[in-house]
Protein backbone atom coordinates (compact mmCIF):
# COMPACT_ATOMS: atom_id res chain seq x y z
CA UNK A 1 0.00 0.00 0.00
CA UNK A 2 1.22 2.89 -1.24
CA UNK A 3 0.62 6.04 1.95
CA UNK A 4 0.54 9.14 1.74
CA UNK A 5 3.24 11.03 4.28
CA UNK A 6 4.50 14.33 5.60
CA UNK A 7 6.65 15.72 2.59
CA UNK A 8 9.51 16.41 5.38
CA UNK A 9 10.30 12.97 5.50
CA UNK A 10 10.06 11.05 2.48
CA UNK A 11 12.90 9.70 0.76
CA UNK A 12 14.74 8.25 3.62
CA UNK A 13 14.06 5.23 5.78
CA UNK A 14 15.36 6.41 8.97
CA UNK A 15 13.22 9.73 8.41
CA UNK A 16 9.99 7.65 7.53
CA UNK A 17 10.38 5.44 10.40
CA UNK A 18 10.95 8.27 12.79
CA UNK A 19 7.78 10.36 11.03
CA UNK A 20 5.12 7.18 10.80
CA UNK A 21 6.14 5.78 14.42
CA UNK A 22 7.18 8.50 16.50
CA UNK A 23 6.26 12.24 15.51
CA UNK A 24 2.97 13.54 16.43
CA UNK A 25 2.17 10.99 18.93
CA UNK A 26 1.02 12.03 22.13
CA UNK A 27 4.44 11.45 24.43
CA UNK A 28 3.27 11.66 27.89
CA UNK A 29 5.80 10.36 30.27
CA UNK A 30 8.54 11.71 31.54
CA UNK A 31 11.19 9.83 30.29
CA UNK A 32 10.68 10.33 27.00
CA UNK A 33 10.02 13.92 27.42
CA UNK A 34 12.91 14.68 28.69
CA UNK A 35 14.73 12.56 25.61
CA UNK A 36 13.48 14.42 22.82
CA UNK A 37 13.84 17.75 25.00
CA UNK A 38 17.86 17.14 24.95
CA UNK A 39 17.23 16.16 21.05
CA UNK A 40 15.69 18.90 20.20
CA UNK A 41 18.19 21.16 22.49
CA UNK A 42 21.23 19.31 20.23
CA UNK A 43 19.31 20.00 17.24
CA UNK A 44 18.95 23.94 17.64
CA UNK A 45 20.50 25.14 14.66
CA UNK A 46 21.00 21.78 12.94
CA UNK A 47 19.13 19.62 10.47
CA UNK A 48 16.63 17.59 12.44
CA UNK A 49 18.12 14.35 10.56
CA UNK A 50 21.70 14.93 12.17
CA UNK A 51 20.16 14.34 15.28
CA UNK A 52 18.17 11.82 14.44
CA UNK A 53 21.10 9.72 12.58
CA UNK A 54 23.15 10.27 15.89
CA UNK A 55 20.33 9.19 18.20
CA UNK A 56 21.78 5.85 19.53
CA UNK A 57 24.97 7.14 20.22
CA UNK A 58 23.22 9.76 22.58
CA UNK A 59 21.17 6.79 24.02
CA UNK A 60 24.83 5.80 24.98
CA UNK A 61 26.41 8.51 25.70
CA UNK A 62 23.81 9.77 27.95
CA UNK A 63 22.66 7.01 30.34
CA UNK A 64 19.85 6.28 28.14
CA UNK A 65 18.78 9.83 29.25
CA UNK A 66 18.31 9.03 32.13
CA UNK A 67 18.26 12.60 33.64
CA UNK A 68 18.53 12.03 37.42
CA UNK A 69 22.41 10.51 36.51
CA UNK A 70 22.63 13.57 34.00
CA UNK A 71 22.25 15.62 36.80
CA UNK A 72 25.25 14.83 38.32
CA UNK A 73 27.37 14.57 35.57
CA UNK A 74 30.91 16.16 36.67
CA UNK A 75 33.58 17.53 34.65
CA UNK A 76 35.00 14.15 33.51
CA UNK A 77 31.61 13.12 32.15
CA UNK A 78 31.45 16.37 30.47
CA UNK A 79 34.83 16.10 28.65
CA UNK A 80 34.43 12.15 27.77
CA UNK A 81 31.41 13.39 25.99
CA UNK A 82 33.18 16.05 24.23
CA UNK A 83 35.44 13.75 23.00
CA UNK A 84 32.64 11.40 21.73
CA UNK A 85 32.53 11.62 17.97
CA UNK A 86 29.24 9.83 18.19
CA UNK A 87 27.45 12.98 19.34
CA UNK A 88 27.44 16.57 18.48
CA UNK A 89 30.35 17.80 20.42
CA UNK A 90 29.14 21.55 21.86
CA UNK A 91 30.21 22.13 24.93
CA UNK A 92 26.84 24.49 25.19
CA UNK A 93 24.68 22.10 24.51
CA UNK A 94 26.43 19.10 27.01
CA UNK A 95 26.45 21.68 29.88
CA UNK A 96 22.86 22.96 29.12
CA UNK A 97 21.72 19.10 29.30
CA UNK A 98 22.98 18.60 32.36
CA UNK A 99 20.96 21.89 34.14
CA UNK A 100 18.59 20.77 32.15
CA UNK A 101 18.05 17.56 33.83
CA UNK A 102 18.42 19.25 37.14
CA UNK A 103 15.46 22.09 36.15
CA UNK A 104 13.25 19.19 35.24
CA UNK A 105 13.62 17.33 38.46
CA UNK A 106 12.66 20.67 40.03
CA UNK A 107 9.69 21.18 37.72
CA UNK A 108 8.85 17.28 38.71
CA UNK A 109 8.58 18.50 42.49
CA UNK A 110 6.81 21.46 42.30
CA UNK A 111 4.19 19.80 39.68
CA UNK A 112 4.16 15.86 40.29
CA UNK A 113 5.69 15.60 36.63
CA UNK A 114 6.87 17.13 33.76
CA UNK A 115 4.46 15.66 31.56
CA UNK A 116 1.53 17.54 33.59
CA UNK A 117 3.32 20.97 33.34
CA UNK A 118 3.97 21.18 30.39
CA UNK A 119 0.87 19.29 28.97
CA UNK A 120 -0.50 21.62 31.44
CA UNK A 121 0.10 24.28 28.63
CA UNK A 122 -2.71 22.48 25.89
CA UNK A 123 -4.99 21.73 28.71
CA UNK A 124 -3.37 17.60 28.15
CA UNK A 125 -5.26 17.60 24.95
CA UNK A 126 -3.04 17.83 21.80
CA UNK A 127 -3.75 20.88 18.99
CA UNK A 128 -4.98 19.81 15.30
CA UNK A 129 -3.57 21.85 12.93
CA UNK A 130 -4.49 21.79 9.38
CA UNK A 131 -2.10 22.10 7.38
CA UNK A 132 -2.71 21.01 3.73
CA UNK A 133 1.74 21.43 3.11
CA UNK A 134 4.01 21.07 5.85
CA UNK A 135 5.96 23.99 4.59
CA UNK A 136 2.55 26.35 5.74
CA UNK A 137 3.67 24.83 9.82
CA UNK A 138 5.26 27.71 11.87
CA UNK A 139 8.60 27.04 13.13
CA UNK A 140 6.80 28.93 16.62
CA UNK A 141 3.39 29.96 17.92
CA UNK A 142 2.73 32.39 21.24
CA UNK A 143 2.13 29.40 22.88
CA UNK A 144 5.86 28.12 22.38
CA UNK A 145 6.72 31.40 22.94
CA UNK A 146 4.83 31.57 26.07
CA UNK A 147 6.84 27.65 27.40
CA UNK A 148 10.07 28.63 26.48
CA UNK A 149 10.01 32.07 28.63
CA UNK A 150 8.40 30.09 31.80
CA UNK A 151 11.03 26.93 30.76
CA UNK A 152 13.62 29.93 30.91
CA UNK A 153 12.40 31.27 34.13
CA UNK A 154 12.57 27.78 35.54
CA UNK A 155 16.55 27.67 34.46
CA UNK A 156 16.33 25.70 31.74
CA UNK A 157 18.89 26.60 28.45
CA UNK A 158 18.43 26.34 24.55
CA UNK A 159 14.70 26.00 24.60
CA UNK A 160 13.98 28.63 22.67
CA UNK A 161 10.72 29.05 21.03
CA UNK A 162 11.32 27.42 17.77
CA UNK A 163 12.92 24.01 20.01
CA UNK A 164 10.01 24.19 21.94
CA UNK A 165 7.52 24.12 19.30
CA UNK A 166 9.64 21.33 17.60
CA UNK A 167 9.29 19.55 20.80
CA UNK A 168 5.98 19.98 20.77
CA UNK A 169 5.62 18.48 17.52
CA UNK A 170 7.77 15.66 18.17
CA UNK A 171 5.97 15.00 21.31
CA UNK A 172 2.16 15.41 20.25
CA UNK A 173 1.49 18.47 21.61
CA UNK A 174 0.68 19.58 18.30
CA UNK A 175 -0.42 17.71 15.35
CA UNK A 176 1.48 19.39 12.44
CA UNK A 177 0.91 15.99 9.61
CA UNK A 178 -0.56 17.52 6.84
CA UNK A 179 -4.03 16.38 6.61
CA UNK A 180 -3.59 14.31 3.17
CA UNK A 181 -0.92 12.33 5.63
CA UNK A 182 -2.02 8.89 6.81
CA UNK A 183 -0.96 9.36 10.40
CA UNK A 184 -2.98 12.75 10.66
CA UNK A 185 -5.97 10.74 11.95
CA UNK A 186 -4.17 8.34 13.42
CA UNK A 187 -2.56 10.51 15.79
Amino acid sequence: MNKHRCGWCEGDSLYEDYHDNEWGVPVKDDETLFEFLILETFQAGLSWITVLKKRENFRKAFDNFDYKKIANYDQIKVDELLDNPGIIRNKLKVKATISNAQAFMEVQKEFGSFSTYIWGFVNGKPIKNKLQDYKEGPANTALSDTISKDLKKRGFKFVGSTVIYAQMQATGMVNDHEVSCFRYDEV
